[in-house]
């Protein structure tokens, strides 16, 4: 494959990236040929030593959505990173989304039983307006204590999603590590 191929192929696999960061990369492996043509190197000897021009772009995408994962924490960001990191094998959609799925189950259901616990009282007086002759007062005080668990479930779903979301960036890291490889230093 010859420069131009080369570096065509990878600007059109970092079409989901910002501009002014394809526009970059692009300059370093312009760069590398430079340097690599200097040393007396063919263009398909340098494009053969570098891989493809498709894995190297998915390896910088994950990379990037990674690195804005970890600089700002959003569901987008973080679907993004994921989806990312399952694009550099066909190995990671067992071994990354099989988990993701699992602790995003985990914590939505949290976050749904704190929610349901808190708003207890308030489907205990509707269903006394409904039917007014069912209302024991035992029910009320139920759930307010559920309500008052609720609340302090919540309060623990927070803490615990933000510690899980960090976790879950972690294991992406390294993934992707190992998949590119860089796991024989550490």
């Amino acid at each position: 494959m010859t420069r131009g191929e080369f570096l065509k192929l990878l600007d059109s696999s970092l079409k989901k990236l910002p501009e002014e960061e394809r526009l970059d990369i692009i300059q370093d492996f312009e760069e590398y040929f430079d340097a690599g043509m200097m040393e007396g190197k063919a263009e398909e000897e340098i494009s053969a030593s570098l891989g493809s021009p498709r894995q190297i772009a998915k390896e910088l995408l994950a990379s990037y959505h990674l690195g804005k994962v970890e600089t700002t924490a959003t569901a987008g960001n973080i679907m993004r990173a994921v989806w990312a990191v399952i694009g550099l094998g066909f190995f990671n959609l067992v071994i990354v989304l099989g988990p993701f799925i699992a602790v995003a189950g985990l914590v939505f259901a949290g976050w749904t039983t704190g929610a349901a616990f808190v708003l207890s009282p308030v489907l205990v007086l509707i269903n006394t307006v409904i039917f007014p002759d069912t209302f024991v007062l035992f029910d009320l005080f139920l759930s307010l204590a559920l309500a008052g668990i609720g609340i302090f479930i919540i309060i623990g779903m927070y803490f615990a999603t933000k510690a899980i979301i960090n976790g879950f960036i972690r294991y992406l890291n390294f993934n992707m590590r190992l998949v590119k490889g860089g796991l024989k230093d550490d």
